[in-house]
């Protein structure tokens, strides 16, 4: 067994990593899906979007051939409408709530459809927003993600100048490097980041980070709000003997490297043990097996019922030639010459629901080994706690405080996104980042 790159063809890398949900491919067959939605009154779609998009009216104005009116329908409550067109769990939000469930039909194909608008949008670069003039109002943005641009542009069309800070040599936070490639592509992401900063008044700074090379305070000097949308980014640890050893990796790492360094380049083991069961967990494990593995099987101490993902996701993995093993907890990575030679597991039963509603594992006593060369850690991540203390930002844990005016304790410093919530969904960000715009605005007078 070995940890190796460069396992496949350019053509295989291209064939595995293909858009998993392609676009329409004309206009007809989009004009006929769209047709099919029953235009719903207080339609349930709407509400299960966390953003609120006017499903029926987007799609409606497809079916009238009003694809700028559809996309401005998007955009005006989701910027990051076409990367959510991509990446959103529909299935347990605006396609999962679709009345034809309750008929037993096919959901319409809500989020095909908004691709398909956006991507007109994106493609024709249709401005469809107008910025007023310049207030002369300055606002300082930390993280170019999903909060942090969402944030932007909704301050930029009112006239407030805003500078992103931005830690990464890219835009789009979790989009362009925590998403599997075969969901959304890097040029894609960089596409979508252009698109939202072209109405203009916003500057992003490449390589700032927040307590290294950038200071809250000097923010605070400079600027007459600040936004904090800087995420998380730790992954957590699984606290086991032998995860230090060559061969245990984290999933954000791994999925950080594959958008970063291209494909080829990322090494992976023959047999590769994924400990996890979240989107991040489907994602590195479909993409090692894609990268060339010859195993993947993925460790989840719960079962199928409690998991985070989504069974669509789960159905991703499993089409894959994932194997998947429920109940099951790492206990300890053996290792052989400094490299990971096998995963040891507790078998687990379930207890008690936890504070999360979800029964908790409880360990049985029993254990099994797993014979494999890579271990990929997607147990979850941890916010930044030690910078929260550092910068004197109330916190649960890392997880900044804000009351519901989306401020923290600090008077003029506004935060949102997953450094509030803990890790939600890209579309769950964009809506804070909304929210938090309009804070801002009306803390400086301007709302």
């Amino acid at each position: 067994m070995a940890i190796v790159d460069n396992r496949l063809s350019k053509e295989q890398y291209e064939q595995n990593f293909a858009n998993i949900r392609p676009p329409f491919e004309n206009k007809t067959a989009a004009v006929v899906e769209a047709n099919r939605c029953l235009f719903c009154y207080d339609a349930p779609c709407t509400k299960s979007c966390p953003t609120h998009i006017d499903v029926p009216k987007f799609i409606k104005q497809i079916t009238t051939d009003n694809i700028k009116g559809s996309a401005h329908t998007i955009f005006v409550s989701n910027i990051f409408g076409a990367g959510c067109s991509k990446v959103c769990p529909v299935e347990k939000l605006c396609e999962g709530a679709c009345v034809y469930n309750l008929l037993e039909e096919e959901p319409i194909q809500i989020a095909r459809l908004q691709q398909y608008a956006t991507a007109k949008a994106l493609e024709n670069n249709w401005q469809l927003f107008q910025r007023k003039p310049s207030l002369g109002t300055k606002v300082a943005i930390v993280g170019a993600g999903p909060a942090g641009l969402s944030c932007a542009h909704v301050l930029s069309r009112e006239g407030v100048d805003v500078t992103i800070f931005e830690k990464e040599a890219k835009g789009g936070g979790l989009m362009t490097y925590g998403i599997a490639a075969y969901k959304v592509t890097p040029q894609f992401c960089e596409d979508e980041v252009n698109y939202i900063t072209a109405i203009g008044g916003i500057e992003i700074k490449y390589n700032q980070e927040l307590g290294k090379n950038l200071s809250l305070a000097d923010l605070q000097k400079n600027y007459d709000a600040v936004y904090l949308g800087i995420g998380v980014g730790i992954a957590r640890n699984l606290d086991i003997p032998g995860e230090d050893l060559e061969g245990v990796v984290d999933a954000i790492g791994f999925i950080y490297d594959i958008r970063d360094k291209g494909y080829s380049s990322v090494p992976v083991g023959d047999k590769v043990a994924v400990i996890g069961m979240g989107m991040t967990a489907i994602d590195a494990a479909t993409q090692a097996k894609r990268l060339g593995a010859k195993e993947v099987t993925m460790v989840y101490r719960r079962t199928q019922e409690e998991m985070p993902c989504t069974e669509f996701e789960l159905n991703i993995a499993k089409l894959d030639g994932c194997e998947i093993i429920w109940l099951a907890a790492p206990k300890e990575v053996k290792g052989e010459t400094g490299k990971v030679k096998s995963l040891v597991c507790s078998v687990m039963k379930l207890g008690e629901p936890d504070a999360s509603g979800r029964r908790s594992p409880v360990d049985t006593g029993e254990t099994f080994s797993l014979e494999v060369d890579m271990v990929i850690k997607a147990a979850g991540q941890v916010p930044f706690e030690g910078l929260m203390e550092e910068l004197k930002i109330q916190n649960s844990k890392g997880k900044m405080v804000i009351d519901e005016n989306c401020s923290t304790n600090i008077k003029g410093v506004f935060a949102g996104g997953d450094a509030v919530n803990g890790g939600k969904e890209v579309v769950d960000a964009v809506e804070d980042g909304k929210s938090g715009a309009m804070a801002i605005l009306e803390y400086l007078g301007v709302a």
